[in-house]
């Protein structure tokens, strides 16, 4: 049985004849409009090429100081996202106290502590392991007398290892591994809690040595501890206060670059202390270096090119752990990606993995991203520049600012435009624009941000690695470059395992027996490759 058509309400059925008639007349017109002669789509691809063209030296002043006022004045200019005004006076020309009175700190804006501290909060949810860590030992005090300098970068993340080194009696001062990394409102919050922080977003190259300076040479006060990462501060004491060294207990380093420089001095008889390398233990290199990686690099690129990855053809040079967490990422998100390798091995996986190993001056030409993570200096040079296609993005995913080389950049015929915080066109004479990020600096924690529970595991390996070397006895390390031991490994690993409702299987003693092994651990030789 058929339903009996809808009958509008009385009234409405006038009002709803009137408003068809309208549709339809504006829906023909619309049809009309784009269905004329095709001089108007000619003159649409005009505009568009007129849009393309290089634009005036007037022109381009104006955008660029609509958007960041200072940018054109110092290549350096940047500001976080979170800042309030008053950006053109320096931190170091402020004085500013805490709530307690205190003045020993430089930050951006210590009123900013409140927010701070909030941010802090929030990652200390994601960091149960570092959390439980600091509730097991805070009755020890393992770190009781220890006077740490530290030089990393300073986040929300590293707020929460700063503040578990002091609950574990440890006394800090700390300063910034990259101009462009810290959080001001952190730093803000670590001041007020009575911590020595100098630091602040977008620092001068004179800033960035001024804040270590400040943080090793201080009277009254010798660090016997230094937690590095990138070899600036460990480069800065051997150069500046080669004294310290004669309290100096040990040092701990996390990143590929640091750790090179500390071989190298070991290498050259240089190193008058114990080391311990972070960086390639399990619990760093395994978990912060690829997953980390890989979810952030997306982050950083989004964040500041909205950049749709589907189709885009990116060049990744460097298959270690952090190339392979964002080769991971990009392949997922349908990239077409090359890998640049010098060692077979890692060209070796890269090929099993799917993806083409080539050299860069092979695909330059036609790539979309460019993005450097090997170490090294010089991996992009102007020659590349040159070579690369209009709005080619350029950027680092490793520590230090020397795989691309930015300052052959910094010349007359290139002209640099500010678009967006950490974002710069550099454009040639003829109109080409290379979009450089974060000025060749690391590109997730100048850009964006970093997985909370991925830096927990990282954060938990200096913990302990800081504790071995304070408390060790002496005579266990001699003034050598170490790993960490691979029970201390696995110790971080179990403190995390919680989080996932993890259940570990235990071995019967009959297993143990056949395998060799403890059944506590350590499960594996120093030799394996996990």
């Amino acid at each position: 049985m058929s339903m009996p058509d809808a009958m509008p309400l009385p009234g409405v059925g006038e009002e709803l004849k009137q408003a068809k008639e309208i549709e339809d007349a504006e829906k023909y017109s619309f049809m009309a409009t784009v269905t004329k002669a095709p001089k108007k789509q000619i003159q649409f691809a005009d505009d568009m090429q007129e849009f393309t063209k290089f634009p005036t030296k007037t022109g381009r002043r104006s955008l660029s100081r609509s958007i960041s006022q200072s940018s054109t004045d110092s290549y350096s200019s940047a500001a976080s996202y979170t800042d309030s005004s008053d950006d053109e006076v320096s931190p170091r020309e402020k004085q500013q106290t805490n709530s307690k009175g205190s003045s020993n700190f430089c930050v951006k804006n210590i009123k900013q502590a409140e927010f701070g501290r909030r941010e802090i909060e929030i990652a200390e949810q994601d960091m149960s392991a570092l959390i439980s860590l600091r509730k097991r030992a805070q009755g020890e005090k393992p770190l009781a007398g220890a006077k740490i300098v530290g030089c990393t970068h300073i986040t929300a993340q590293t707020a929460v290892l700063i503040e578990t080194l002091c609950a574990l009696g440890a006394q800090c001062r700390w300063s910034a591994c990259n101009i462009y990394s810290t959080q001001n409102e952190v730093a803000a919050a670590l001041a007020e809690a009575g911590v020595a922080v100098f630091a602040w977003k977008g620092e001068s190259e004179d800033d960035f040595w001024w804040c270590i300076d400040r943080c090793v040479n201080m009277d009254g006060w010798q660090a016997n501890m230094i937690l590095d990462d990138g070899g600036d501060l460990t480069h800065w004491v051997y150069k500046k206060y080669p004294n310290v060294f004669k309290k100096i207990r040990g040092i701990v380093e996390e990143s590929v670059t640091g750790v090179h420089r500390l071989y190298q001095l070991s290498k050259a008889g240089k190193l008058c202390v114990p080391a311990m390398n972070v960086n390639d233990s399990v619990t760093k290199q395994k978990f912060d270096n690829l997953y980390c990686c890989r979810e952030s690099i997306l982050d950083g690129l989004k964040r500041t090119t909205d950049v749709m990855f589907g189709g885009k053809q990116v060049v990744v040079c460097g298959y270690g752990e952090v190339g392979k967490g964002c080769c991971a990422a990009l392949k997922a998100l349908g990239a077409i990606v090359y890998i640049t390798e010098i060692d077979p091995i890692c060209a070796l996986q890269a090929c099993m993995d799917g993806f083409r190993v080539v050299k860069l001056n092979e695909v330059i030409r036609q790539v979309d991203v460019v993005i450097t993570c090997t170490g090294n200096k010089n991996v992009v040079t102007r020659e590349h520049l040159d070579r690369m296609k209009n709005s080619c993005i350029v950027c680092n995913m490793g520590h230090s600012n020397t795989e691309i080389d930015v300052t052959s950049l910094r010349t007359p015929e290139l002209t640099w435009e500010r678009v967006r915080s950490q974002v710069d066109h550099v454009i040639w004479p003829d109109g080409k624009r290379v979009v450089l990020l974060a000025e060749g600096r690391l590109l997730n924690l100048s850009c964006s941000t970093v997985p909370t529970f991925v830096l927990s595991i990282t954060a938990t390996t200096q913990a302990l690695a800081l504790i071995e070397l304070y408390n060790a006895p002496e005579g266990r390390y001699k003034q050598d470059v170490y790993l960490l031991p691979k029970k201390m490994d696995e110790y971080v690993a179990s403190l995390h395992l919680p989080s996932f409702d993890a259940h570990l299987t235990e071995l019967t003693d009959d297993q143990a027996k056949y395998l060799g092994l403890n059944k506590n651990g350590p499960f594996k030789p120093n030799y394996y490759r996990y």
